[in-house]
């Protein structure tokens, strides 16, 4: 449906819920030879995510982030220094 509706695919895909039935489709809802899926939920450590080879070849790209690449013990502490310096 989302493919029909935007032309081809969604150039970006952000999954938040962990759910790997939704990681799946935000990644499969992207747009060939372009489209990025950037996961960010954790799904639970049992959890299979599979998906068809043809939905690599075809050129899309699947990308993960924890905690938005934030490095808490060396950012962490600049981030609390702005806020408390408003």
């Amino acid at each position: 449906v989302i493919a029909e509706k935007t032309d081809g695919g969604v150039d970006y895909s952000i999954e938040c819920t962990g759910n790997v039935k939704a990681m799946i489709q935000a990644f499969e809802s992207c747009h060939d030879g372009w489209g990025v899926a950037v996961l960010v939920g954790v799904p639970h450590s049992d959890a299979v995510f599979a998906t068809g080879p043809v939905n690599f070849l075809n050129e899309r790209t699947l990308k993960g982030t924890f905690f938005g690449n934030y490095k808490p013990r060396s950012d962490l502490p600049g981030l609390v220094e702005l806020y408390l310096s408003k």
